[in-house]
């Protein structure tokens, strides 16, 4: 798609917890993070969005925890309050997935005033075949990019006309991912053309939830505030990017 290479720094989870929230607009405003995705459906969403004006944001779709915003989903595929289930959200179907995606691109977009840059899913949970379905549908609608893992997601988003990454780096568990080691081994090995999403985690400590990558993303955010982190990317000759630059171009 391009004789170089763009990359394209994104951070999950603006919206999952202010202190969250908060680290990751510091990375994009202070270091070298370039875009971000966030969840529209948890309490403190709708500030972390307004709070990332000016900012390149996509929409972090959410089906594992808070409540749908759509009525396409039965409460038989919630829990007892009412909540998405991780376990049960594998089994929605794509015309559920679809609706309840458009109904949460809208209430970001409506937030933000502002179309947003493209999708991703919360836990990868696109990696599901109707879930995939659901939201390539849904990025078709609007013309929006979306995150793809690997080869076989990649052809299946461009066979629908959907954008999307020509690679994906990253990874979250139980030790931070992204220390400034890896950072730095993973700009030395880069693709040289095409459009790279690496995918991060920075933030401060979630204060208003318990979260399995808490201290994690201190790690990460220091790594992407890093001075050296710059050097590194400059050493790369990667353009810094965001999915705008997988959009059509208006002519």
């Amino acid at each position: 798609m391009t004789s170089r290479t763009h990359l394209i720094v994104n951070a999950d989870d603006l919206g999952y917890d202010p202190a969250v929230s908060a680290g990751i607009l510091q990375a994009m405003r202070e270091g070298i993070v370039t875009s971000t995705t966030c969840m529209v459906n948890l309490p403190h969403s709708e500030e972390a969005a307004k709070a990332a004006t000016g900012l390149a944001v996509g929409l972090h779709v959410n089906l594992a925890r808070g409540r749908p915003l759509s009525t396409a989903i039965g409460p038989e595929q919630l829990d007892d309050e009412g909540h998405f289930d991780e376990a049960q959200a594998r089994g929605l179907s794509a015309a559920q997935v679809t609706t309840e995606t458009l109904a949460q691109l809208e209430e970001l977009e409506g937030w933000l005033g502002r179309s947003v840059t493209h999708l991703d899913v919360h836990k990868h949970l696109h990696r599901h075949p109707s879930i995939l379905a659901g939201v390539a549908r849904a990025a078709a609608s609007r013309g929006l990019p979306v995150r793809s893992l690997e080869a076989g997601m990649r052809a299946f988003l461009r066979a629908r006309g959907v954008a999307t990454n020509d690679a994906f780096l990253g990874e979250a568990g139980t030790e931070a991912y992204w220390t400034l080691a890896r950072l730095r081994e993973a700009f030395s090995h880069l693709p040289t053309s095409g459009v790279v999403e690496l995918m991060c985690h920075p933030g401060h400590a979630p204060t208003t939830l318990q979260s399995g990558y808490g201290a994690q993303r201190e790690v990460e955010l220091e790594t992407f505030l890093h001075p050296d982190a710059r050097q590194a990317l400059d050493r790369s000759r990667a353009t810094p990017a965001t999915f705008e630059v997988l959009k059509p171009r208006r002519v």
